[in-house]
């Protein structure tokens, strides 16, 4: 089961679609929110533990802007930095690394061919390969996995993917809640509890935070990072915001001066 006594990282989350980006809802209806550099800065400024960009569109159209974004914001950001989005092979992942990015996110290219994972942490180590999972509750107690930023069913049991994600060598699993994502209702703390309770490597939990509440629910069910895009893109909650409310849930969160 994934520990809570590290500190919990508190990270944000930029979708981008092309040069932009994007907000959505249950990763649908994406609306333009700007120049992700710019939030991007003010983000880290505001002192955020971790950034991840997540191209939604490359594994639909095999093509992918990152590269560019994370040169970008490797000059102004110094803070770990997680890229994922079209990401099919070992050279992929080289080149994001060589641009600036700390750690890699996988989740079309893994399900397809879950040797991958493999590859990359034997190449690059555990760390830097982080498995993306985008998750829909099916049933009690069960969720499926979809790939192509959550538009293709892949059939897949995300708590079993996750077992054998983490067994071929993630070192880290991304969970977005695709019924959560966007909604401010909360996280899916069953499906992170699951995941957490299944595997041995930090959860961060995407999708659906809203209010003070949320953290204490989804800290208590094992998250080890909490990312935050809707809440920080709209200026509905700052990262000093975030950070105190976390405290006053008695959550251990990194100072920051």
């Amino acid at each position: 089961m994934s520990s809570q006594k590290k500190l919990v990282r508190l990270i944000a989350r930029l979708d981008v679609k092309g040069e932009n980006l994007i907000k959505g809802v249950h990763l649908e209806g994406l609306r333009v929110m700007g120049d992700p550099q710019e939030h991007a800065r003010r983000y880290y400024e505001q002192g955020a533990d971790e950034l991840i960009y997540m191209d939604i569109v490359a594994s639909l159209y095999g093509r992918s802007k990152l590269l560019d974004i994370v040169r970008r914001a490797a000059h102004d950001v110094f803070v770990p930095l997680t890229v994922g989005g079209g990401v099919r092979s070992i050279e992929d992942v080289g080149e994001l690394l060589r641009a600036g990015a700390d750690k890699v996110a996988i989740n079309t290219a893994a399900v397809k061919r879950p040797e991958l994972i493999s590859e990359v942490s034997r190449r690059f180590g555990s760390q830097c390969m982080v498995l993306s999972i985008e998750a829909k509750r099916h049933s009690p107690g069960r969720w499926e996995v979809y790939t192509d930023c959550g538009r293709e069913r892949s059939g897949v049991d995300a708590i079993e993917w996750a077992i054998q994600g983490s067994q071929l060598g993630a070192g880290e699993i991304l969970v977005t809640s695709i019924d959560s994502e966007g909604t401010r209702k909360g996280f899916d703390t069953d499906l992170v509890k699951a995941i957490g309770d299944a595997v041995n490597v930090p959860i961060i939990a995407s999708g659906g935070f809203g209010q003070q509440s949320h953290l204490s629910e989804v800290y208590g069910a094992g998250a080890d990072a909490i990312a935050f895009a809707d809440a920080l893109h709209y200026q509905r909650f700052a990262m000093p915001e975030l950070r105190n409310m976390a405290r006053e849930l008695d959550i251990p969160v990194r100072d920051v001066q």
